[in-house]
Order: structure tokens, then C-alpha cells, then sequence
């Protein structure tokens, strides 16, 4: 069973992390850890066609992935699809209930499980700004998920991207620079990861509801994410709160 400490452990890594090469070894092992046998990170949309540096790391079998984007599946995938309609992970068993699936969505994931790619757990990566992107870990077909790992696998997925996302602006020098948060912005920060609501962070910290509304909305335009949850991630990966900030009371 994987652990809290393990995702912060991961995390310690990503941020020494300077290749593609080095994101893809680190997250070959914790998904192995995590109980699943492929990983996959990627953008999404025809990544052979993107118009921009375009991130995607996997280690699905050479014959799917070829298959995949010889046929440009990376438009339509039900998968893809399923993330934009949600914030938080999801398995695979749950799309048919998310999206309405085609006989072409069901004819790929046929496919995709004749090739060894069976149950799945995704987790967006739905930044405003930018494509669309997620990380989802899998394992062939008879091979369950331990439903006990997959909070660290949502953790584990959302830094990863995060890592790519780093890596790509080191090729795209045009993206703003890592923001600079307050002290009250940090703060605020910190209880919404602790599952705090604005009113409670504003009884907890004295201070006006509207100044802490004002606050988390500034952290977020400095991060450039409409998500309260993506605010934490982003600020749990460059450091500016830890996971022993989040966990002490």
C-alpha cells in the first residue's frame, strides 16, 4: 500500500527532476508502487499535429501507441473526454456514467484491452490557458486496482503533470515565471488544503469573508488556475506549503 509520505517523497524528487527521461523513470516506479502496470501523461489532442511543444510520457505497449496515433485518437479518446467534465480522478469504469460513449469510444476500448490496457484511474490536468491534459495509470485486463492507493495516485498524478508542465516552459521561455504568494495568501492557501471553506478561513484567521475570497482569488490569478484544489497542488509543488503544513494543527 502506498503511503502519504511516499507522494511527498515523489514530490521531493520531481522538483530535482531536469529531463523527460528522468519524470518518465521516477513515475515508472511509483506507478509500479501504486499497484498498476502503465502510466501515461499527456496532452491532449493529436499530439503528432500540435502546434506547440506538446507533453506526453507513457509506457503503454510500442503497437497501441502507434496505433493510437496513426489512427488520431488523441481527438476523440473517451477518456480525454471524461477528464474535461470533472476536477477530480476517476476510474475507467466510471465514463460511461460521465460521457455518452460511441461505437467508436467502446470499439477503441476494446481494442485497448486486446492490447493490454484494461482498468484505468485518470486524473485531469485542466488548466485555463492551456490544452487540456491528464495523468491516468493502468493495468491489463484481471488485474484490479487497490482502491486503498488511489488518493495517492490523484496526488501523485497532479505533481507529475505539474513536473511536465515545468519542464515544458523550460522549452517555452515565454510562460510566466513561478509566482510570488503573501504571507495571507499563503495562509489561505494553507486551510483550503486543509479542506477549509472561505468563511471558516476567514473565522480561523480573524479577518474579513470577502478578504479571504479576495485573497484566494489573487493567489489564483498569480497561478494562473480557476480551481481551488489546483491552487493547493500548485503551491504544495513549488514549496510554498508542505505536506507537514497541511497535515499539522
Amino acid at each position: 500500500m502506498a503511503t502519504f509520505e511516499r507522494a511527498e517523497s515523489f514530490l521531493r524528487d520531481l522538483a530535482g527532476i531536469a529531463t523527460e527521461a528522468d519524470l518518465s523513470d521516477a513515475l515508472e516506479e511509483v506507478t509500479s508502487e501504486l499497484g498498476f502496470k502503465y502510466f501515461a501523461l499527456s496532452h491532449h489532442g493529436d499530439i503528432r499535429r500540435a502546434p506547440q511543444p506538446a507533453i506526453r510520457l507513457h509506457n503503454y505497449p510500442d503497437d497501441w501507441a502507434d496505433y493510437y496515433d496513426d489512427n488520431g485518437l488523441g481527438v476523440s479518446d473517451p477518456v480525454f473526454r471524461a477528464s474535461h467534465v470533472t476536477s477530480v480522478g476517476f476510474a475507467w469504469s466510471e465514463i460511461e456514467r460521465m460521457i455518452v460513449l460511441t461505437p467508436s469510444d467502446r470499439a477503441m476500448l476494446e481494442r485497448a484491452e486486446a492490447r493490454g490496457i484494461s482498468d484505468g484511474f485518470t486524473i485531469p490536468a485542466n488548466v485555463p490557458g492551456e490544452t487540456h491534459g491528464s495523468c491516468s495509470f493502468a493495468n491489463p485486463s484481471g488485474v484490479a486496482m487497490r482502491e486503498e492507493d488511489l488518493p495517492i495516485a490523484q496526488l501523485v498524478g497532479a505533481f507529475a503533470f505539474e513536473a511536465a508542465r515545468r519542464l515544458w516552459r523550460v522549452r517555452s521561455p515565454s510562460l510566466a515565471a513561478a509566482p510570488r504568494l503573501t504571507d495571507r495568501q499563503r495562509e489561505c492557501i494553507l486551510w483550503v488544503a486543509r479542506g477549509k471553506s472561505d468563511w471558516e478561513i476567514s473565522r480561523i484567521l480573524a479577518i474579513e469573508h470577502e478578504t479571504v475570497v479576495r485573497h484566494l482569488k489573487q493567489a489564483r490569478e498569480r497561478y494562473g488556475v480557476a480551481k481551488r484544489t489546483m491552487l493547493a497542488v500548485q503551491a504544495l509543488f513549488d514549496g510554498s506549503i508542505t505536506f507537514t503544513d497541511v497535515l499539522k494543527r
